[in-house]
């Protein structure tokens, strides 16, 4: 694969920071999506609380890949996590999409792609 610029929300994640690890090992250029306001040129600001992304950070990526949501394996899944895991995957990507959305056309990603990790894996009894 050729050089690609790609825009990684979730890359302080597990499964995100070794996805940002690979990719600039390869060569590629990762912008991290941040929630804070950004420390250096490979950080583009979000709030995906507030549905709100620096749009202008986006145009011009080769893809954006979505890892990012409340964490699956640090907590007990009381009902209202269960809502927060839900909302907070749904709000994200609801956000990331607009904004994507909103860029011209020609600065758009051609990738798009999105990633959950919530799920259910039947009943396992005693396993």
């Amino acid at each position: 694969m050729e050089h690609a610029r790609i825009a990684v929300a979730g890359a302080s994640g597990l499964i995100g920071s070794a996805l940002a690890r690979s990719l600039t090992a390869d060569g590629h250029t990762v912008l991290r999506l941040v929630r804070r306001a950004p420390r250096s040129a490979d950080e583009v600001r979000w709030d995906p609380e507030r549905g709100a992304v620096d749009a202008a950070g986006l145009a011009g990526c080769d893809a954006v890949v979505n890892l990012a949501g409340a964490g699956v394996g640090d907590r007990r899944w009381t009902d209202a996590y269960k809502e927060l895991i839900r909302s907070s995957r749904v709000r994200g990507t609801t956000a990331l999409a607009e904004a994507v959305a909103g860029l011209p056309e020609d600065a758009r990603p051609r990738v798009f792609l999105n990633g959950s990790a919530i799920g259910y894996y039947g009943e396992t009894g005693d396993r």
